[in-house]
């Protein structure tokens, strides 16, 4: 397992400054604004602090203002409901005095039901067919952009290895459905709940990016300026979020400069684990009109 240069763990360990006030840090990157999947990973670490007895069963969240990476988040949680089932918390993440994130989670005690499914998952081929070093072997890697090739490298907390490469040298997939396979690059303490918490984490990473799949395109062009507006997340089964999982996303709907997307987490047995909807503005540059002569 790759050495990630960016420590998941320190991301997620939030202090606590207050009750029900918490302060989470970013870590030294290049990156212009705090990733998405951190504020969630973290707003979801603070509202598990407050919650004793129950796992998270749900969140809905929003995007409000870019998070600046260069000050700290200050999360605050509303205690809004402890019932005998369920538990309810607000959550708001806030910089310069202005809200930035805002989300709602819910939190359910395991009790047992006479319904239990759930859908299948793809047939796809397994992670470890899709190394850097397999993909070697094919001619196809030479031409690889630079952004794909950083997928196999240890620069991020979470290892992605994409199953359908092929669409970032502009093959476009006709049903828009992709798949990643993602797991964190370290190990992780054995508490469910710090594995949701990096799921959710995770969670944000390529999946609007679903919404280009139909065009044979990606967000990562340059033309593009992509931002996610909010994220919902539901989870349904045990799961390790350090083992590999198949991410397997698709986008029924884009306009008006916005695109859906979805995607359902599965074990490399098919056991469905998580479900995830996001929908994001898509915008492309536009070009400046050339000066007159």
């Amino acid at each position: 397992m790759s050495k990630s240069l960016i420590d998941l763990l320190a991301i997620l360990d939030i202090e606590p400054l207050e009750v029900n006030m918490f302060r989470g840090v970013s870590p030294q990157t290049s990156w212009q604004r705090v990733f998405g999947g951190q504020v969630i990973g973290q707003a979801l670490v603070a509202a598990c602090r407050t919650v004793e007895g129950r796992m998270p069963h749900s969140l809905h969240c929003y995007f409000l203002l870019p998070g600046d990476p260069q000050i700290p988040i200050i999360y605050e949680v509303d205690r809004l409901r402890d019932g005998k089932s369920y538990a309810t918390r607000r959550v708001t993440a806030i910089q310069h005095g202005h809200a930035i994130f805002s989300m709602m989670v819910s939190f359910h005690v395991e009790e047992a039901t006479a319904f239990d499914h759930q859908d299948r998952m793809p047939d796809v081929p397994p992670p470890d067919k899709l190394t850097a070093e397999e993909l070697a072997r094919q001619p196809i890697l030479s031409q690889m952009p630079e952004f794909i090739r950083r997928y196999y490298e240890s620069d991020r907390p979470i290892e992605l290895r994409p199953v359908e490469y092929q669409r970032y040298f502009g093959k476009k997939i006709e049903d828009g459905r992709i798949n990643i396979w993602i797991r964190t690059a370290a190990k992780l303490p054995d508490d469910p709940a710090l594995h949701m918490c990096a799921l959710a984490y995770a969670s944000d990473f390529s999946l609007l990016d679903a919404a280009m799949a139909r065009y044979g395109r990606t967000l990562f062009e340059k033309t593009m300026l992509p931002a996610s507006l909010d994220h919902a997340m539901w989870f349904h089964r045990p799961f390790h979020a350090d083992e590999w999982l198949l991410y397997s996303q698709d986008s029924p709907s884009a306009q008006n400069g916005r695109g859906l997307t979805r995607g359902l987490i599965f074990k490399p047995d098919g056991t469905l684990v998580a479900s995830v909807a996001q929908e994001g503005s898509l915008r492309e540059r536009r070009e400046k009109p050339a000066g007159k002569a």
